[in-house]
């Protein structure tokens, strides 16, 4: 199989890239600006180009053909036109990256399927993903463009660790909040239901999908099978750490309005997405994939990604911006207990 990656160096994309070549023996391209070639696996053919420059990387795909063709960093309707132009009889199967959170929030039923209606009043990059898929499906339906949707949740790697509040700079801020003692803010009051997916595993479900007729104009979910309340999430993540979780609750529509002014986008990430329970009825991606599983339990996993955080000192990026905030939104809650 010969497939080009437009991206394939993110969170998501790197095990896939890696699963095709060491496991499968597939032909692998990249385009992309070469960012990140310390994670490119041997034998990729990659392209340096910067996707927007349509006319260059046209040029540079002049003859080229592809079994299959998969956009990851595809964030807008524009994005998806310019792959149509770019692939369209170029390719058997193209491959977009849409997001889970497309799916309606509130949502009518907490078990989410494929076919829960899109739609989310709360986040502008969600509202782009259902417009990209609905640009792309219409295409399928008046051409035959061969497009496979693919919405992931949350998923982490071992650079990565799954939160439901933190700032612009990453998750670190958090651990470190952890490590030292001070409490942590959780949405609500952490009972909601959420499902982590560690990359590896994600992998599975997708590489399954390629080259796959039966995936054609279809959408699929790919989620692990693992649900967790986010206050199992924390305490795992604090167990692993070797210290004592201090929660601290805060209403997420409490933490939008009072984020909003610091750039914290909390009523995207939190009340269009983090603040919803849901449950992945995966049973559509097992049909096609029956080897799609959870194989990294999320105990394991965010082990893995602790241990490599702690062991690469890049990996450690604090945030004294978050973390003033934090401070400010707890001090600010427990005057208010003393005044009422």
């Amino acid at each position: 199989m010969k497939t080009l990656f437009i991206g394939g160096t993110g969170t998501i994309s790197t095990a896939i890239v890696k699963r095709l070549v060491n496991e499968l023996g597939a032909e692998v391209w990249l385009i992309n600006r070469g960012n990140r070639k310390e994670v490119v696996p041997a034998g990729v053919h990659q392209i340096i180009a910067d996707i927007y420059n349509e006319a260059d990387v046209a040029a540079k795909l002049e003859g080229l053909e592809f079994d299959v063709v998969s956009d990851f960093i595809a964030f807008d309707v524009n994005a998806v036109e310019r792959d149509y132009r770019l692939f369209k009889g170029k390719t058997k199967q193209y491959m977009f990256i849409s997001s889970a959170s497309a799916y309606n929030k509130p949502a009518a039923n907490y078990v989410i399927t494929e076919g829960t209606t899109l739609a989310n009043p709360h986040w502008q990059y969600s509202r782009n993903k259902i417009a990209c898929e609905e640009f792309l499906m219409k295409k399928y339906r008046e051409e035959g463009f061969p497009v496979t949707i693919v919405r992931p949740s949350h998923t982490y790697d071992e650079r990565n660790i799954p939160l439901g509040v933190h700032g612009k700079k990453g998750f670190y801020q958090v651990i470190k909040r952890m490590k030292e003692g001070k409490p942590v803010i959780i949405q609500g009051d952490g009972s909601s239901l959420w499902t982590v997916t560690f990359n590896y595993d994600f992998a599975i479900g997708y590489t399954g999908l390629m080259g796959n007729r039966h995936a054609i104009g279809e959408a699929f979910q790919i989620t692990g099978d693992e649900t967790l309340t986010w206050n199992q999430i924390y305490n795992t993540i604090a167990d692993k750490l070797g210290v004592e979780l201090k929660p601290y609750y805060v209403a997420s529509e409490y933490l939008s309005a009072v984020g909003d002014k610091y750039g914290f986008d909390f009523e995207g990430s939190l009340l269009g997405d983090k603040s919803v329970s849901v449950v992945f009825d995966n049973s559509k991606i097992k049909r096609l994939v029956p080897q799609m599983t959870t194989n990294i339990r999320f105990d394991t996993g965010v082990k893995i990604a602790i241990d490599y955080i702690e062991s690469h000192p890049e990996c450690q990026v604090e945030d004294r911006e978050f973390d003033e905030w934090c401070d400010k939104v707890i001090s600010a809650l427990e005057k208010s207990k003393q005044e009422i």
